[in-house]
């Protein structure tokens, strides 16, 4: 299993760049990555001084362990080119980049950050409409410097004309395609966000949702999303304790010549020890995020 895969990107919170208030307030909490705005949380007038805070967030040093990423405004604005070569100097972990949609765009992105000095500045990139969802596989295999996909639940809606309701019925194939997309190019892919900030039942139940689909997190617009996505998206103590059954069990069967093992009357073979080894891994990789 790669690097990637266990670094936890469990909650993905969105803050606005325009905001210097909101960053100082990021430096202290929890959220495995940070998405520093310069897109929709911005206005077109204040779109330089936000540039100006997100870069110079990303060079001071104090968000600790945090993944620090900036959201770009999209390829044709007017914003994009001067986004990216700013991002280039300040070398955050990854650029953000709204409403990606062929893979072409991808590399005309990554020569940007190359022409501007950022070689080592990773891609994400926003799966958020409906040729971006057919084209998912080809966008995700575009180069190694596109590292994971963030779903742009709220404009798929709306490209799609489809309804928000709590099962997320009208995007759930969608979401389906791009996890199974990004996973066959060895991608990370986030989800989208949870829109009513006072609705913590609905935000969890959603969390959960995602992580049963196969996410790896949740992108988030309120601080307070930040904690329970994190709890959902990390193996439980149940799941840990069920881990080590697993290892345990399957590493006894070996000793006796077995190529299974049974655990509380279910049978266990290679695949259940490699999750269950996974979930260990991520979770001592959780510890080490979080320890100062």
């Amino acid at each position: 299993m790669s690097d990637l895969s266990l670094k936890p990107h469990r909650s993905v919170l969105y803050m606005p760049g325009s905001n210097e208030r909101a960053l100082e307030k990021a430096k202290g909490l929890p959220a495995d990555a940070l998405i520093l705005d310069l897109e929709d949380a911005v206005s077109p007038d204040a779109k330089d001084d936000a540039r100006r805070n997100v870069c110079t967030a990303v060079t001071g040093g104090a968000y600790g362990k945090k993944i620090l990423t900036i959201r770009v405004n999209g390829l044709g604005t007017q914003w994009h080119d001067e986004d990216v070569r700013a991002a280039a100097v300040a070398k955050p972990a990854a650029i953000v980049v709204p409403k990606v949609n062929s893979a072409e765009e991808v590399r005309q992105i990554e020569a940007a950050l190359d022409a501007a000095g950022g070689t080592d500045v990773a891609i994400w990139a926003m799966i958020e409409t409906p040729i971006a969802v057919l084209d998912a596989y080809e966008i995700a295999s575009s180069t190694p410097r596109l590292t994971t996909f963030i779903m742009g639940t709220n404009d798929l809606i709306k490209e799609i004309r489809g309804r928000i309701t709590p099962d997320r019925i009208a995007v759930i194939p969608s979401l389906a395609h791009a996890i199974i997309a990004a996973r066959a190019a060895g991608k990370l892919v986030i989800d989208g966000v949870y829109n009513d900030v006072k609705d913590e039942l609905g935000f969890v139940a959603e969390c959960r949702q995602g992580r049963i689909l196969g996410f790896d997190g949740k992108t988030l617009i309120h601080p307070g999303q930040v904690e329970p996505a994190n709890e959902v998206f990390a193996p439980s103590p149940e799941e840990i304790e069920h881990a080590l059954a697993v290892i345990a069990a399957f590493d006894a069967a070996k000793a006796e010549g077995k190529g299974v093992a049974t655990v509380n009357g279910k049978l266990i073979e290679n695949l259940h020890v490699e999750e269950a080894r996974r979930a260990i891994a991520f979770t001592e990789a959780i510890s080490a995020a979080v320890a100062e």
